[in-house]
């Protein structure tokens, strides 16, 4: 389980393809990790194969087809975040690590001090879990939703998340991990159920 604040992002060491997988190695700025431990990366919930100068990592097909990882190559910047402690703080939103979807960014505009992202909704599905003011996890950033309509909705990124995430570096047509509120999620079902 993570927050969604990113304190660190790194770099992409290396791709390669493995068994109808990828193993992905990513530039070790966390220190020392455990193999089976949780790291988010870009909002995927990895479990860490080994680690030394590089993290490493393994993926599935599932996890390839939902998000954008299999688009990664050498030198991309990536979100990073371990998993939560009991009594951390949570100062995002509960986040998993398990991506509903990609989506793509249609407009990036700058407003202020800060930028605004529309970002596609990749499935009439998904539209049910997003609420204006509620929580998302946009490439495992915990974010407010700013304005829902049919087809997008708007998420408005002040300038420390620019400055420390890999948000700064999209532009429009990029696809972006997704993780919808898990709140919203299980509402939703519970609503169905009535």
């Amino acid at each position: 389980m993570f927050t969604g604040i990113i304190r660190k992002t790194s770099k992409v060491a290396k791709v390669k393809p493995a068994q109808g997988g990828l193993i992905l190695q990513i530039v070790n700025n966390l220190g020392k990790l455990k193999s089976g431990e949780s790291v988010s990366v870009n909002g995927v919930c990895s479990t860490v194969k080994k680690c030394d100068e590089d993290i490493v990592f393994e993926y599935m097909p599932e996890t390839l087809e939902r998000s954008n990882i299999d688009a990664l190559g050498q030198n991309d910047l990536v979100n990073m975040e371990q998993s939560m402690r009991l009594g951390d703080r949570l100062d995002g939103h509960i986040v998993l690590g398990h991506i509903d979807a990609k989506a793509e960014v249609i407009r990036i505009q700058k407003e202020g001090n800060s930028k605004v992202f529309e970002i596609e909704i990749p499935d009439k599905k998904h539209r049910a879990f997003l609420v204006e003011k509620g929580s998302i996890a946009v490439e495992g950033i915990s974010l407010t939703i700013a304005k829902v309509s049919k087809h997008s909705f708007l998420v408005k990124i002040i300038p420390y998340t620019l400055e420390q995430t890999n948000l700064k570096l999209k532009k429009e047509g990029d696809f972006l991990n997704l993780e919808f509120d898990i709140l919203a999620k299980y509402a939703n079902k519970k609503q169905a159920k009535t």
